[in-house]
């Protein structure tokens, strides 16, 4: 039997960096527990109104945040306030697959424009690697606004 996955980032501002992340992988914030939200209510809105009513103290507020394939197909991905800055290039990344079924040039333009919205939103582009077949089609090499590698695939 498969397990179902959560991947859980360490991160200087969960709120933030979570919202990066719903952009690149079009998920959403999920509601707090047994809060019912109206049709375009802002979770994150929700959350800050749901920790204010049960007593955490604001300064704890931005310790985790969390967001969810509106689908329910993949993973949930957590955040979690951790003091300690990030000192290596990560063991684990996550591989955005922003080309399916694309090959060559038409392929790279379509990473290429993904890299541009990302960048736009806070990302940064670390490098470019070109197609080699059979073994690579290409990928761009990103950090997320915390410095978190990615690749656009």
């Amino acid at each position: 039997m498969s397990r179902h996955i959560q991947v859980t980032f360490d991160a200087h501002d969960p709120r933030t960096l979570s919202t990066f992340w719903r952009e690149v992988l079009g998920y959403v914030h999920p509601g707090p527990p047994g809060v019912e939200l109206p049709e375009g209510a802002d979770p994150l809105a929700a959350w800050d109104d749901f920790l204010a009513r049960i007593g955490v103290p604001e300064e704890e507020r931005n310790s985790r945040s969390a967001i969810e394939d509106p689908d329910g197909h993949g993973p949930r991905v957590f955040f979690q306030q951790v003091p300690e800055d990030k000192v290596a290039k990560n063991r684990v990344h996550l591989d955005v697959r922003a080309a399916p079924g694309l090959q060559g040039d038409e392929r790279m333009a379509a990473l290429e424009a993904e890299c541009d919205r990302l960048v736009a939103l806070g990302a940064a582009r670390i490098s470019r690697s070109e197609p080699a077949p059979p073994m690579s089609a290409g990928f761009i090499v990103m950090a997320d606004p915390e410095g978190n590698e990615f690749c656009l695939d």
